[in-house]
Order: C-alpha cells, then structure tokens, then sequence
C-alpha cells in the first residue's frame, strides 16, 4: 500500500496506534498468533502510522481459557514473583529467554511490542514468601491483601508505605526493559482510581532508562479532575469499561469524548478503547467467533469519533483474518490526517440524533468537520455552514468515500444511514487536494 506524502508527526505529537489482542484471543494468544498480527501490520498498516503490538492479559497462565479467568491459576514466575510468559503458549520464552525473543522478532519487523500487566503482585508469590529481588524483604511484607481485583483473581494490591513496594515494581519493569518492552498496559489502576500505584509505577518505568509508554486500564468513571495526575505518569488512559461490537457501547462515548476531547495533546491521551472491528471473538471473554456485529456504518461512527477525538487506535481484531473492507477503513490515510494533524477538537452542537464536532488542522488552513447522526433510522441532514466554522468558498471533502461535496455556500446536506457519520475536511477553495 502507498500513502500521501504528507508525513505523520513523530510519535509524541500523535496518539499510539497499534493490535491489541483482547478482542480476538483473550487471555489465550499464542507467539504465532502475534507473530502473525505482527507481520501483517507491518506489510500492509506501519506505513499508516500502526506500530505497536501488544500481548493482553495472562500471557503467564498456561491453562488460559476463553470466557473467564480460572481461580488460583498456574502463574509462571520467576523465583521473585515476576511473571514469565508461559512457554505452552511462547515457545520462545522457554528457558528463561522471558518475551525477549519475541520483542525482538517484533522489532525486526520495524514495529514496537507491548505487553499488558496486572496491578500488584501475584497472590502465589505471596503465598510462596518470594524474596523481592535485590531486597531483604519477601513478597507477603510487601502485599496488601485487601486490595484485590474485582474481576481478576491473580493478584493483591501492594502496600505503598512499605519500601519493598517500590522496589517490585523497579524490579519487574527492569525485566520487561530487559526483554525490549516499548508499551506496558496496567490494568485495574482507575476503577478505583489508584493514584500511589499509578505513581509508583510511572517511577518504575522511569527507573528502568527504557523510554517505556504506560496505558492505563479500565477507566470507569475516571475523572477529568485526575488530568494533571495523568499527565504526569501516562501516555494514555481509559475512560470507560470494556468496549465491544454493540451500538449501545459506542453511542455511550460520545458523552466522554466530548468532556476529555479539550485535554487531548502530547501530554497524555484520553483512549475511548480498543476498536472491535474485524474478527474477534475467536477465544475472547465475551462471545464468539464472529465478524464484529457493528454495521459498516456504526464502524465508520465509530472511527470518525475515535479520529475527531484524537484517541489512541488500539485495534482489537485478528488483522490477517479480518475483512479487507475493515482494513481499507484503518488505512484511509485522509481520514487519518484528523488524528495526526488536528487540533482545538471539540464538540460543538448535540441536539437530539444530531452531534457535531469540529477541528482546526496544524497548517493553520484547513478545518474538520463531523457530522452525525445518533437516529436509528437513516436521516436527511442539514447543517449550517456557520454550525461547523466552514465558509461560503470552501472546498468540502468527505473523507472515507474521498469525494468533494458540493454546497450552496449557506448549508451542507447529508443523506446519513442509520447510526451514520460524514467527516469532512474544509478547505479554501484554492487548495489542492
């Protein structure tokens, strides 16, 4: 595939984007799975800005299985209570070789590996009174066993008054550094919201001189009031529960992308979560093996809000077993241009079925523009020039059917489809496409 000329900002200036392999395998993958997801996003998506493959949850559990976790799971751990990736399951990994050899496999492909990790410390090295490496203290001083997952059974929370505390996460990052980790996905960090662990964990990465981004999971109810927080320790963070294929699920973001959208810079970004787009389901929690049961109209809704928002694209589904019609849509290098090259984004009208937001692009010339419509049946659209800052002159284009649009020079129509957007790009009129 070939793309625009137009460069992509350099990775700080834009939001992460890469596979995630939640949505399709659960806590099942398995090395040739992520081998292949990695070498498909390397022939057919890197150009397009997708970079970053990431291994989800329990890749240390042998026994994993679809639709749930198993109570007082088989963990591999090293002899300090740091989780090894299970050999079952990553060949590589065997002999203590960790996920070294894969991170490098992946990085050989041009691309950066992540990998996802429970808050805490496992409840078997606790049990086991593991020493924490490099300390005189053993894994049942350290623990708080009060704090526990709500939905995950491995681990206890970690007692911040306890030095020892600190000194298991430095020394579970440094692994991961050692291995070539560029993304660590912590989970149960925000449901409460857990400012000591975030903290903590933030100056583990820091300790360990590996540039290392941190995302941030689950996300309920995370408040804005939390931003500075954020900024200070995270690349990205959740801002809602588990997403999958259902309208109802996407409809619910555009109430939090609207209040996060305004924060949204280099600093840190606001993740509207993984896009269940494509196969998934073919060993996951929820459901089963299933092309993803939003329409092609819900999935563009919910790609223009994704974009317009500026969220981290974290794609969910199997990409060599996807549909191609999906990856055209995460390859559409003019819709992209939204999410590398806007900013001011913001929501500007919601009045009834109808949602607008608006951009301004970093050349200072060009504008963005989304339309909307929440109805569920399709609709017949008229907006205001003035509604979506366009002038009388401008040039519209939409940007996933790549035509111009046409207008009187006082409102822009659209037949929308049923749970349906448009997203345009303004333009004066004597600029070139």
């Amino acid at each position: 595939m070939t793309r625009s000329a137009r460069p992509i900002p350099e990775r700080r200036l834009r939001p992460p984007m890469g596979w995630n392999s939640w949505d399709c395998y659960g806590t099942t993958v398995t090395e040739e799975e992520v081998l292949a997801n990695a070498t498909f996003m390397r022939d057919h998506m890197l150009a397009y800005g997708w970079d970053t493959v990431v291994v989800d949850i329990q890749w240390y559990e042998p026994t994993a299985r679809a639709h749930g976790y198993n109570a007082d799971a088989p963990l591999v751990l090293d002899d300090h209570g740091r989780q090894l990736p299970a050999p079952n399951r990553f060949p590589s990994a065997a002999g203590g070789a960790g996920f070294g050899p894969l991170a490098d496999r992946v990085h050989q492909l041009g691309l950066r590996f992540g990998l996802h990790i429970m808050r805490g410390i496992p409840r078997r090295a606790v049990a086991a009174r593991l020493p924490v490496a490099g300390t005189e203290w053993t894994a049942d001083e350290i623990a708080d066993t009060g704090s526990v997952c709500p939905w995950n059974p491995d681990n206890y929370g970690l007692n911040h008054d306890h030095p020892g505390a600190q000194a298991y996460y430095d020394s579970q990052v440094a692994q991961f550094a050692s291995w070539g980790v560029d993304f660590i996905k912590a989970d149960d960090m925000l449901f409460p919201y857990h400012e000591r662990e975030i903290s903590a964990y933030a100056k583990a990465i820091a300790h360990s001189g590996r540039p290392i981004e941190l995302s941030l999971s689950p996300g309920t109810d995370v408040s804005v009031a939390h931003l500075d927080h954020l900024r200070d320790n995270a690349t990205m963070w959740r801002v809602c529960d588990d997403l999958w294929d259902r309208w109802e699920d996407v409809a619910a973001q555009f109430g939090r992308m609207a209040r996060w959208a305004p924060w949204q810079s280099e600093r840190g970004w606001a993740d509207a979560d993984m896009l269940p787009l494509g196969r998934i389901g073919i060993r996951a929690e929820r459901g089963e093996d299933r092309v993803s049961g939003l329409s092609r109209d819900e999935q563009i809704s919910l790609l223009t809000l994704w974009l317009i928002s500026r969220s981290p694209l974290m794609m969910g589904g199997d990409l060599p077993t996807s549909p191609p019609e999906t990856i055209e849509l995460l390859t559409n290098d003019e819709a992209l241009d939204v999410l590398w090259h806007s900013r001011d984004n913001r929501e500007v009208l919601r009045e009834k079925d109808l949602v607008l937001w608006t951009a301004r692009d970093t050349d200072g010339r060009t504008r963005y523009a989304t339309v909307f419509s929440l109805a569920d049946d399709p609709a017949r659209v008229t907006v205001p020039l003035g509604s979506v800052g366009a002038r009388p002159d401008d040039r519209v284009r939409e940007l996933w059917t790549r035509t111009d649009t046409p207008h009187d020079g006082q409102c822009l129509r659209a037949e929308l489809p049923a749970h349906g957007a448009a997203l345009y790009r303004l333009s004066p009129s004597d600029t070139s496409t």
